[in-house]
């Protein structure tokens, strides 16, 4: 069985929904540890709640990027971990993570990319009046929310939409779609999954 580690930098809400789909034997997979770069995130209570391992450390304690990914690493490698997904981890992944864990890593984004990339994507769509935004999960490459899309959903925006709204909303859709596609992902597929 496959080991994942979850980076979340806030409330964990997806890394929340991640457990509950394992529990109930739907992902072939155990997720393994919770990476934290926010000591004091609600994400940490989730992974103490499951049971699940956390390595939580902030950047500011280290001398660089490299130095924090290489303690990131070094847990990675300790606790044997074979994929990364990102959920509400709010740091670009450097070259060290990248290199050791190609085509490993993935990210849920709450807009339909390329549209409303990096932060406060709801913010973004509600500024910009669209009435369609989304989620999509994608491989994580160097780049702001760049890499090849894995699958994509939409999520109507109404004219009456806050942005709290907007969020419960995406969030839904979010809890949804990615343990689904992580389930198709571990199975072996590389291909865009179509949702």
């Amino acid at each position: 069985m496959k080991k994942i580690a979850v980076f979340a930098s806030g409330n964990g809400s997806n890394f929340q929904s991640l457990i509950d789909f394992s529990r109930e034997e739907k992902l072939q997979a155990s997720i393994s540890l919770l990476v934290c770069d926010r000591p004091g995130a609600f994400a940490i209570e989730r992974a103490l709640a499951a049971g699940t391992p956390s390595f939580v450390a902030s950047p500011k304690d280290f001398a660089d990027k490299q130095a924090y990914e290489s303690a990131v690493l070094q847990e990675l490698r300790n606790e044997k971990i074979d994929f990364i997904v990102l959920a509400g981890y709010m740091r670009l992944i450097g070259p060290t993570l990248l290199r050791e864990y190609d085509g490993r890593i993935v990210n849920i984004h709450p807009s339909l990319l390329p549209a409303f990339p990096g932060k406060d994507a709801i913010g973004q769509a509600l500024a910009a009046g669209a009435s369609v935004t989304g989620v999509t999960v994608h491989f994580v490459d160097e780049g702001m929310d760049t890499g090849p899309i894995i699958a994509s959903r939409e999520v109507a925006v109404d004219n009456n939409d806050t942005r709290e709204s907007l969020q419960k909303k995406i969030q839904e859709t979010e809890h949804a779609l990615y343990p689904a596609v992580l389930e198709k992902l571990l199975n072996g597929s590389k291909e865009r999954i179509e949702s």
